[in-house]
């Protein structure tokens, strides 16, 4: 949908512009000819990155309906994809997915907002465009950015026009004039996906076949990628490190567990073999993941009451009231269990297709987050952020317009406008009760035992899926894989040295196994601490210790430190709305609401000011440092200096390494959320920084270390409960009250579609 430059100039037909075929490539899969990948190289600027000379694509693999027999059904996959290669030595770096969670969030959440090579910033009244971000992950990988299940983001089953609703994100088919009591820009006619639930995976072990499928294209299309293919250091197989977060924590489990499979499919069936690649996962990052109900629901009162900011959300007999919720006779846990027994004897391969086991897991969903999770929405706080209230401003919205804009959607080569959320995705979800099925712990434990990586990352802030919950989760998956596992209960806390004056969080490392908990982050953990972040995803495709960044042998590492990390914080102050609107139901207070109803106040790139005045001019020194699509900034770095090389163990990959000039803190760390910005620094951004050692004014713990988490003592047999629909990567939206009572959805601001 072109944003073009006001609201003055908007039309009611806004849809994307023609895909220019000579600016596209479209070619048959290697591997499977009934596939198709079309994509086109990123003109300079619309994405900017640190050097110019770093290659980007977007485009789509499409896969004909049936290909995920039995599953699939009669609709076709058009999976979005955006390429970024890695700043320095693409040829040899690793091979990084990212995908975002929901379900029905798109990955373009992580690009922008989080972890990508470039954020969005205002250049002028009516003109946005791109920055470098210092902490990309394209800083030591390649990275691949999938909007995924289908329907989600820029990708889709069949275009659809309809008409977009701003004021209540709701999608209007077919499109229809913009009713009488709207302004003209707040009701908008485009093309977008099918918006038919039945038309996407509403399984987590659905959508990680199509993600295999993709896969087997991408790496065999882009064969300077893939570890097997390529000229510079080759491996056996086509070796890629999958990170992803808050829903998330099933997708990954699901995904790795399907590769799995697969391979040892193709190690038994040679007319397989012969038609497909294998694709070896090395490392699995979950950042603040959703992984198992009955393991992380009980932790949600326990934080919501008592948690290291000293922060009362809810009172005490609210937290035991949830607790009883949980524990009491046909409450969420004995819920949850009768839904896993009916899926563990109905649906075990987790097609979704079992009515009798969607009522059951459905059901216990709902009832779990109703009682369990639903009365912290009662506090008015963010569930992503526990120190501000429920209209957090950060991370900037701002990309939303951005990719509406006709420009860019021409860069992009997409055929549909631009939706953050899925309603359909979620429906699909919600109606098999995915949240509260079972399996995605045993299968981390295969993946353990397979040899992977797997790393639980966890902001310290974040309420929907806290840090409490995430440690019990990796106790949980400790307690399940054995002896072998039993070092972890004697692994201590170690901190993350970020750089040479900072820690970051703390790490307790067993082999394989790690889980770190972020300091003052929120949900979308590198939005707010971007160089920790960064620097605990290097260490994990790195195969070092998450501590310090020194190689060693994991198989026998062990983390040491305090038993409990105790560390005490302090929150910063809540931050006044800022209303997009693009976001509506997530930023806009009711008196904004209103405004925009009644064409009152001002609309600049996207956000609404009640006068012109209120706008600010963006910092001409940040301005000279963003990018256009086709206009590269005039600070851009031609190409990349040649890095100190250090082989990554257990693979050939290369990476480049360095040792941080000291004397600041992490990049956001000592921002609120409502202040944090873009981030630049005078030197080139590259390299990962090893520690040497800890800094002396900073501390790991801010304890004796004796204090008693509960997670610490949690085992296979000692399990708590969970599932609720507002695990999203992003802030809350219509589709995020699916599914639960009238009080939550009021207190949210929502409705139900």
């Amino acid at each position: 949908m072109d944003e073009m430059e006001g609201v003055s100039s908007r039309t009611l037909a806004q849809f994307p512009p023609p895909v220019a075929d000579e600016t596209r490539i479209t070619i048959l899969s290697p591997v499977d000819p009934n596939v198709t990948i079309s994509y086109q190289s990123v003109p300079i600027g619309t994405c900017t990155t640190v050097f110019a000379t770093q290659k980007q694509f977007t485009g789509y693999i499409t896969l004909p309906p049936n290909v995920l027999q039995p599953s699939q059904g009669n609709y076709t996959i058009n999976a979005f994809f955006w390429f970024i290669e890695a700043r320095q030595l693409p040829e040899s770096s690793p091979l990084t997915i990212f995908i975002n969670g929901g379900p029905g969030s798109s990955s373009m959440v992580g690009l922008f907002q989080e972890l990508g090579p470039c954020q969005v910033i205002e250049i002028s009244e009516g003109r946005l465009g791109t920055i470098a971000r210092d902490w990309g992950w394209d800083r030591s990988s390649n990275i691949v950015f999938i909007d995924q299940p289908v329907q989600v983001g820029f990708s889709y089953d069949t275009p659809t026009n309809a008409s977009l609703n701003l004021l209540d994100e709701s999608i209007i088919m077919p499109p229809t004039d913009v009713p009488i009591t709207q302004p003209d820009y707040s009701f908008l006619n485009g093309t977008f996906a099918s918006e038919n639930p039945s038309f996407t995976a509403n399984t987590s072990q659905i959508a990680a076949q199509s993600i295999w499928h993709f896969l087997q294209t991408f790496l065999t299309s882009f064969p300077q990628y893939n570890t097997a293919l390529r000229t510079q250091d080759t491996q056996p197989t086509a070796e890629i490190h999958l990170f992803t977060e808050s829903f998330g924590g099933r997708y990954g489990p699901a995904v790795g567990s399907f590769f799995q499979a697969q391979n040892e499919r193709r190690a038994t069936d040679v007319d397989f073999s012969n038609r497909t690649i294998d694709v070896n996962l090395i490392s699995l990052g979950i950042i603040n993941g959703w992984i198992d109900l009955l393991t992380q629901a009980p932790y949600h009162p326990k934080f919501a009451y008592e948690n290291t900011y000293g922060i009362e959300a809810i009172s005490q007999l609210q937290q035991l009231n949830a607790l009883s919720a949980y524990n009491n006779a046909d409450g969420c846990q004995q819920l949850t269990a009768a839904c896993r027994a009916q899926e563990a004897a109905l649906d075990p391969l987790g097609n979704g297709n079992v009515e009798v086991v969607n009522d059951a897991c459905s059901q216990a969903q709902l009832y779990c987050q109703t009682y369990v999770v639903g009365p912290y929405t009662q506090s008015g706080r963010s569930i992503y952020d526990i120190s501000q209230n429920l209209l957090d401003p950060f991370p900037s919205s701002l990309y939303l317009d951005y990719l509406n804009q006709r420009s860019v959607q021409q860069a992009l080569g997409v055929p549909v406008n631009y939706t953050q959320d899925s309603m359909a995705v979620f429906k699909a979800f919600n109606t098999t009760g995915d949240y509260a099925r079972d399996g995605m712990i045993p299968d981390l434990v295969e993946l353990l035992n397979a040899g992977v990586r797997v790393a639980l990352i966890y902001g310290d802030r974040d309420y929907i899926c806290n840090w409490l919950g995430g440690e019990a989760v990796s106790f949980a998956i400790a307690g399940l894989a054995g002896p072998s596992y039993l070092p972890w209960y004697s692994a201590g806390y170690a901190p993350i040295v970020a750089n040479s004056s900072y820690v970051g969080g703390v790490v307790r490392q067993y082999g394989n196994l790690s889980f770190s908990r972020i300091y003052d982050a929120g949900h979308l953990v590198p939005a707010y601490q971007p160089e920790t972040a960064f620097t605990v995803f290097s260490r994990i495709i790195q195969g070092t210790d998450i501590s310090m960044g020194s190689h060693v042998d994991l198989s026998t590492y062990t983390s040491f430190g305090d038993d409990n990390s105790t560390h005490q914080n302090s929150a910063p102050p809540a931050a006044e709305p800022t209303c997009f609107l693009r976001a509506v139901e997530a930023s806009c207070n009711t008196d904004q609401k209103n405004m925009l109803a009644n064409k009152a106040g001002v609309i600049i790139n996207g956000i609404l000011y009640d006068e012109q005045s209120d706008w600010q001019s963006p910092d001409p020194s940040v301005v000279t440092m963003a990018g256009l699509p086709g206009t590269a900034p005039a600070s851009m770095v031609t190409s990349a200096p040649a890095p100190e090389s250090t082989t990554i163990p257990g693979t050939s990959s290369s990476l480049s390494t360095h040792s941080t000039k000291g004397g600041k803190t992490d990049s956001a760390s000592s921002e609120t959320s409502a202040t944090a910005g873009p981030t630049t620094s005078s030197g080139l951004p590259t390299g990962v920084y090893t520690a040497s050692g800890v800094p002396p004014t900073s501390t790991s713990s801010g304890g004796s270390g004796k204090t008693s988490n509960a997670a610490s003592s949690t085992t296979k047999a000692n399990n708590a409960f969970f599932s609720f629909p507002m695990f999203r990567d992003t802030r809350p939206s219509t589709a995020t009250a699916v599914f639960v009572y009238a009080y939550f959805v009021s207190v949210l601001g929502h409705q139900l579609m």
